[in-house]
């Protein structure tokens, strides 16, 4: 797999505050890349500086292995967290607008926009305002206007924000249909279970540093401790935790199932799965039992704090 956009200790500062510190990112074709970090962190100036709107101090970004340029704003989409229509004008009039300026012929703009708006069932849009329309139609519009000229990087910034859960979810099939034709996604967002769910790499800056990156489930790896959720009906609840104890670090644990059962993580240290199951099976009756696999939002917590992810 090819790279679409590599980031080269790039450093981006305002004044005495440096937003980027020497940050390096690897972006390979045809993936949906989730970048991540708290609010201040430095997310906003790197995409600005994807999207040419300012410029590193130091370092370069390449887009398919060549320096970024001026003429490859038109091979990318960029849909900003705080939208940017104009509310006095009317839907299809500016999108049209919208479309030309990114090097779409008229006759085209309008074939894509009658697609589109069939699509997500909002032709009758056409002729109103902008500020007639409430913000979950606003950003279908919005979305619209970015993936228009079907752009090779199209970036994503909280892109789900004031969607209900349906319109969120069309949206969310929509990305996921334009990735399958091979647009390139970044998505930077702070719902980590749409991170979970859809991004293939992930990239975590914390202050003004990359802190985390790599494919999702290899981060997930760096991550796990070897604990188990345990979900036992006991014989006899002193024996069961004597013999566990014996070997095992373990705790009460409280998750979600349908039983009223003695529920405990236990950590297994060095030990396999089978090696602490006879020892269940000779106590009880086993309702429940998973690995403690880290989520995002464990791993995003616990990196910004500095700490390890508990799974206790």
């Amino acid at each position: 797999m090819n790279d679409i956009l590599e980031v080269k200790n790039v450093v981006k500062r305002y004044g005495k505050y440096t937003a980027l510190n020497n940050v390096s990112l690897t972006i390979p074709s045809g993936c949906i890349y989730g970048l991540l970090g708290p609010n201040g962190a430095g997310k906003t100036s790197l995409i600005r500086i994807i999207n040419q709107i300012t410029y590193p101090d130091q370092g370069q970004v390449l887009f398919n292995g060549k320096p970024l340029a001026p003429h490859h704003v038109g091979e990318i989409g960029y849909m900003p967290e705080e939208r940017g229509l104009y509310k006095s004008m009317k839907v299809g009039e500016q999108a049209l607008y919208l479309a030309q300026l990114k090097g779409m012929d008229r006759n085209e703009a309008k074939k894509q926009l009658k697609y589109w708006f069939e699509k997500l069932n909002i032709e009758s849009w056409w002729d109103k305002k902008l500020q007639e329309l409430s913000k979950g139609m606003a950003q279908k519009v919005q979305f619209i206007v970015t993936v228009l000229h079907q752009p090779k990087l199209l970036i994503l910034d909280e892109p789900f924000s004031g969607f209900d859960p349906v319109n969120a979810n069309l949206i969310k099939d929509e990305i996921l249909e334009l990735n399958k034709k091979g647009t390139t996604i970044i998505f930077s967002t702070h719902r980590m279970e749409s991170v979970e769910e859809m991004c293939d790499y992930i990239a975590l800056i914390d202050k003004s540093n990359k802190i985390i990156e790599g494919k999702l489930i290899d981060v997930k790896k760096q991550y796990r401790n070897n604990s188990y959720q345990v979900g036992i009906i006991p014989n006899d609840v002193e024996k069961l935790m004597y013999e566990l104890t014996l070997k095992y670090k373990v705790e009460q644990a409280d998750f979600k199932s349908l039983n009223n059962e003695l529920k405990l993580n236990v950590h297994l240290g060095n030990d396999v799965p089978n090696q602490v199951l006879p020892i269940l099976l000779q106590n009880g009756v086993v309702t429940h039992f998973t690995e403690n696999i880290p989520s995002i939002n464990d791993i995003f917590i616990s990196s910004v704090q500095g700490a390890t992810p508990n799974q206790f």
